[in-house]
């Protein structure tokens, strides 16, 4: 059991874990910016440390600020929350090296995880199915005219490193395609350092339903129900409503296995979702 940890983050996302520490007997370290030095979280930790000044969320980005700090608050591990660094790879294999514990998955399977090209190579090995698509990156307009051409329009342009909806473009033509490509390819560069694109095929009208995991470093690994988080706005949740008006109990059944086959596949340690399209005739 740790004696006390750093929250790389701020806001409800620190409070919960402050509060789940304090159910736990642990110390916590908040960190603020200059601008959030009044938030709430800060009340209930505690330890709190400045990491940066107002104006700009850089300082809970920033690694070696974020180390420093926990070596002068002498903690045993990191908590990044979610958002900001719980999804960096590099972050993770810092703490590592600085013999302090990254509480989530290990910098393998962040980064496996991180990549979707490899991702789904990953979940069609376990027998989980993924939507139609290109089997590896796509280098160029011509190679993704040609896979659409087989696929059948309308396609899905996407980011291999991508997230939020960025880096991902809908083409209905080939026309789209060829205006589109480019677009896609460079706002992926910009946004993540990583311009690689796949293609796969549209699903019109999907749900977007996720299993919550749990897995620990002996390989266990359980779901825990599912989140409809179908409403959104520009790729964006707006509701996240559990359980789901559209998944019965043998279809939670179902995608909760398929997402423990994956998670068990890549080692993952930690709290964690896997999301799946649930088109209107029921596959997923």
């Amino acid at each position: 059991m740790f004696q006390r940890i750093l929250i790389a983050n701020r806001g409800e996302i620190a409070l919960r874990v402050i509060r789940a520490c304090k159910e736990l007997g642990i110390e916590s370290v908040g960190v603020y910016s200059e601008e959030d030095s009044q938030a709430i979280y800060l009340r209930f930790a505690d330890e709190t440390l400045c990491i940066g000044p107002s104006g700009t969320s850089r300082p809970y980005l920033d690694i070696p600020t974020l180390i420093a700090a926990a070596e002068i608050a002498n903690v045993d591990a990191i908590h990044p929350g979610y958002g900001f660094l719980a999804e960096n790879a590099h972050f993770a294999e810092i703490c590592q090296s600085c013999n302090l514990k990254f509480i989530g998955p290990t910098p393998e399977t962040i980064g496996l995880l991180g990549n979707k090209a490899k991702a789904r190579e990953v979940v069609q090995k376990v027998g989980v199915p993924v939507v139609p698509g290109s089997s590896g990156l796509v280098a160029d307009e011509e190679k993704a005219i040609s896979i659409a051409g087989e696929l059948g329009f309308p396609v899905l342009i996407k980011a291999s490193a991508g997230g939020g909806g960025r880096g991902m473009r809908i083409a209905q033509n080939e026309a789209d395609l060829r205006a589109t490509f480019q677009a896609a390819k460079s706002e992926a560069q910009a946004a993540f350092k990583n311009g690689d694109l796949y293609v796969e095929k549209l699903i019109e009208r999907p749900r977007h339903v996720e299993i919550q995991i749990l897995g620990d470093q002996q390989g266990n690994v359980v779901f825990l129900g599912e989140r409809d988080c179908s409403l959104q706005r520009r790729h964006q949740k707006l509701v996240e409503e559990s359980p789901s008006p559209a998944v019965d109990p043998d279809l939670r059944r179902r995608m909760g296995e398929a997402a423990v086959r994956i998670a068990k596949a890549v080692g993952y340690e930690g709290a964690g979702t896997v999301e799946f399209l649930l088109a209107p005739n029921g596959d997923f």
